[in-house]
């Protein structure tokens, strides 16, 4: 006999009511993400699923064909609610507040049959379980997509490359400098080097909390491409510790321009491009004296 298969199908709307009365009653419930009717329509395009995947009598082999639908409908609610800020709990609920529900009308269909009862609900607890777990994983799929496409965004705003003056250009660089960082301050410098016509490109590492022998190489590499591009490239921001541990590292910096602060690279500059800046003493003017 196929209990669960026809307990779908002929209590449908009493599951369906008893889950969505659990998932409004849950504290965790985020209304402000999701309007009860969007919930509605992707409780019912489950259970609906859900019953098609089993009427074939298999409740144990989630990876067989037929939950192929229920599998996509779960890897896109769970994508999608990685993508609106819901938590790992609130999206594994989903499913989880199903069982409750379907637990809720055997126990009431099958009270007076405790050996039935509890073979039902062992079977639909270990169905509903493997499908919550599928849910976990694609959320955590989704929400590692997100956190990349953040920390690319991020980096992205900040490294902009700033075009302090005809032909100077400055990076100011804020936080670690890792591979991938590097590549994108290459990138922007190198191709507003092009833009411009820029000759001289200052790298402030001010903001950089702490420069290793590897954080180094990748400024050595950012000064060796723009110098192939034909710019020169100076570095700001030494200060004291930084200077000892490129000391102590052995690192040799002899070959590139190195200014304490970003105000000393650009009078370096300046003076590269045989610019002179003058300080202009205005007097007041004697309508103005008082």
């Amino acid at each position: 006999m196929d209990i669960i298969p026809d307990l779908l199908q002929k209590q449908k709307k009493k599951i369906l009511e008893i889950w969505m009365q659990n998932q409004l009653t849950d504290n965790a419930l985020r209304d402000d993400l999701m309007t009860n009717d969007e919930l509605l329509k992707q409780s019912e395009e489950l259970l609906d699923s859900l019953g098609r995947a089993i009427k074939s009598g298999n409740t144990d082999n989630i990876y067989a064909s037929e939950f192929d639908q229920i599998t996509e409908i779960l890897s896109d609610v769970s994508i999608t609610r990685a993508r609106q800020g819901f938590s790992p709990r609130e999206t594994a609920m989903f499913v989880l507040s199903l069982k409750k529900a379907i637990q809720t009308v055997l126990e009431k269909e099958y009270s007076d049959s405790p050996e039935v009862l509890y073979k039902e609900i062992t079977t639909i607890n270990n169905l509903l379980d493997q499908l919550s777990i599928i849910t976990f994983e694609t959320f955590i799929k989704g929400r590692e997509e997100v956190i990349i496409r953040q920390t690319d965004e991020i980096n992205e705003i900040s490294t902009p490359v700033i075009r302090v003056w005809d032909g100077i250009l400055a990076l100011p660089i804020i936080g670690t400098l890792d591979s991938a960082r590097t590549q994108i301050v290459m990138e922007n410098l190198l191709q507003e080097i092009v833009n411009t016509g820029s000759t001289i490109a200052i790298l402030d590492i001010s903001g950089v909390p702490a420069v290793d022998s590897l954080v180094a190489q990748h400024l050595i590499k950012t000064v060796s491409a723009t110098r192939l591009m034909g710019a020169e490239c100076i570095i700001s921001g030494i200060r004291a510790e930084i200077a000892q541990t490129i000391v102590h590292l052995g690192i040799d910096l002899s070959n590139i321009k190195t200014k304490a602060s970003l105000a000393s690279a650009l009078q370096l500059a300046f003076s590269m491009r045989n610019v002179e800046v003058r300080k202009i003493n205005r007097t007041a003017s004697p309508g103005l004296a008082r």
